[in-house]
């Protein structure tokens, strides 16, 4: 397994703050995701569930699903970073497809299983746990989506 220092974690999150943005952009709820493999990014992507009129279109679960069409197996030397802590069916993803490593930036309190309200990757039951990083440019991904959800408030 791949672990990069402190420095790439912040270089690769701000690559999925950008993708945040784009899905903010787009009139999408702005959470990136970037997947790394020996220190390049091999995909991109952000949340889609409206254009895809799709609820389940998670920018995790889009890298996932393209990965595995052009190298199916199992993830181990992968990096996800996502700017928001991954929902259940995302860490279930993650779980399933055995990626190594998650970086992720902001707490999700009322959905986030990676810590917040469970932290489904460390549950013994299961056969796979990534190493987690929590916290990269927390406040920036943060910001992201309280600055969306404000705009759509007014």
């Amino acid at each position: 397994m791949i672990c990069f220092s402190d420095r790439s974690h912040y270089t690769f999150m701000k690559e999925a703050i950008a993708e945040a943005k784009v899905a903010a952009n787009e009139d999408e709820i702005p959470v990136g995701a970037v997947l790394v493999k020996n220190g390049n990014i091999i995909l991109r992507e952000h949340n889609r569930s409206r254009q895809l009129a799709n609820p389940l279109a998670h920018c995790e679960k889009l890298l996932i699903d393209k990965i595995l069409v052009s190298e199916p197996g199992f993830l181990y030397d992968y990096t996800l970073y996502v700017t928001l802590e991954p929902c259940l069916m995302c860490a279930g993803m993650i779980i399933l497809s055995k990626i190594g490593t998650v970086v992720y930036g902001a707490k999700d309190p009322k959905a986030g299983v990676v810590g917040s309200i469970y932290n489904v990757l460390k549950d013994k039951n299961f056969n796979h746990h990534p190493i987690v990083v929590s916290g990269i440019l927390e406040s920036e991904c943060s910001s992201l989506l309280t600055d969306f959800f404000r705009k759509k408030r007014i």
